[in-house]
């Protein structure tokens, strides 16, 4: 992902690496795969905008809080182990989705989808470093390709087969993550792990720091507005499936390519906190642009591509601002984090929605731009505590990368 390390030998992995690579790509999708299929779910369960938004908010929220035992959990299970049950949670809850009847079914039944994405991607990362070929800068590029693809390709094949009815996403997130599961099954082993047991508090004592605990908050009121751009813009949009899965299409691919290549880029130019702090207000911008030209549909989706190009930059940023900013194993710190960033994400969905109800669809974009705004003030007055994570070239860390990244794509 940077630019001195090497990724020469990034396609030359062994079988064990493409397998968790592959199981990483659908992961990543079922974060997107029902953006497009929201209006028509709304229509075929008689449900509101505000119970389809709960379809993120149980599956945001659950995953924040899970977090928080992940790596406890991964700590004296092992990585094979954890990853294998996260993929067979997800399968169980994506059929669950596809066979329910009500709304109220599928917001339960994606809660329990979330436990076992955060088993999953808390611990998906940290297996590819381990037995990648090329060092980790290249598992770190084959994981940042995996991510990409994923957000991208999830709305796509949402809105595919959306097309046919509202459960086919479902099914297909069912079929490919059981495929993912048998190649985790059959492909992953190599030397046994050495376990080094978590303790159930170390993430709570983890959040006490109070370099993690600004960038914590910061990605809090960031995460409502990548969520409200993301899972609110549907709606707006007025596109059938397939209008709406191109549409995120386009932003998924923009956030890749500025997360892999553009913010590492940036941060041999600038300090972290500086990027930071000047993509986000660009950001917020964004969002209220959005917010006015709301009920133009090229002009939306101009903002909402627009929106995805900064969002990874903001992603890989923070994920490596947090590697640096305390001197906590990578699993505590990561799991700390991102149980308070996903409780933005959780947020976000209903309340745009109630706002939209209330007022028009300018103000979710206004409330988002001002959290965005609310996570720049947080940074700007924490920056003398988060200095020190200026005081490494990213080269430096991009090793200690976690899986963080989970919400920054959410």
């Amino acid at each position: 992902m940077n630019g001195t390390t090497s990724t020469v030998s990034i396609w030359k992995q062994p079988a064990q690496v493409w397998a968790v690579a592959f199981a990483s790509v659908v992961a990543f999708m079922g974060i997107g795969l029902v953006d497009p299929i929201l209006p028509a779910i709304a229509d075929s369960l008689q449900a509101s905008p505000t119970q389809t938004e709960l379809l993120f908010t149980s599956y945001l929220l659950v995953t924040g809080v899970a977090m928080l035992f992940t790596s406890w959990i991964s700590s004296r299970i092992g990585a094979k182990a954890t990853l294998m049950i996260g993929l067979a949670l997800i399968v169980a809850f994506a059929l669950a989705c596809a066979l329910s009847g009500s709304v109220d079914a599928i917001i339960g039944f994606r809660a329990g989808w979330g436990l076992g994405n955060a088993l999953f991607i808390s611990t998906a990362l940290a297996t590819i470093v381990g037995s990648a070929s090329g060092g980790s800068g290249a598992a770190i590029v084959l994981y940042e390709a995996a991510l990409g693809l994923g957000i991208a390709i999830g709305p796509l094949l949402g809105g595919l087969l959306g097309e046919v009815s509202w459960r086919g996403p479902f099914f297909g997130v069912v079929a490919l993550m059981a495929i993912a599961f048998i190649a985790i099954l059959t492909l992953l082993r190599g030397p046994q792990e050495r376990r080094q047991p978590v303790p159930f508090s170390a993430p709570f004592k983890a959040l006490r720091r109070p370099a993690l605990a600004i960038l914590a908050v910061t990605a809090l009121f960031y995460n409502i507005g990548f969520f409200v751009l993301l899972a609110f813009s549907p709606f707006p949009l007025g596109f059938g499936a397939m209008g709406i899965g191109f549409t995120f299409f386009g932003w998924g691919v923009a956030l890749a390519i500025t997360s892999v290549w553009v913010a590492p880029w940036m941060m041999r130019r600038m300090r972290r906190t500086t990027v930071i702090m000047t993509v986000l207000p660009l950001l917020a911008v964004d969002l209220i642009v959005a917010g006015f030209v709301a009920e133009i549909a090229p002009a939306l989706v101009t903002c909402i591509i627009v929106g995805g190009l900064l969002l990874g930059v903001m992603n890989t940023v923070l994920t490596e601002a947090v590697m640096e900013a305390t001197d906590l194993p990578r699993s505590v710190a990561s799991s700390a984090y991102s149980a308070v960033r996903f409780i933005g994400g959780a947020i976000a969905p209903p309340v745009a929605a109630l706002l939209w109800h209330a007022f028009n669809s300018t103000v979710p974009y206004l409330f988002a731009a001002a959290s965005v705004l609310v996570a720049t003030l947080t940074i700007f007055l924490g920056r003398k505590v988060l200095a020190h994570i200026d005081d490494e070239p990213a080269d430096a860390v991009i090793e200690d990368a976690e899986a963080i990244t989970v919400g920054d794509a959410g």
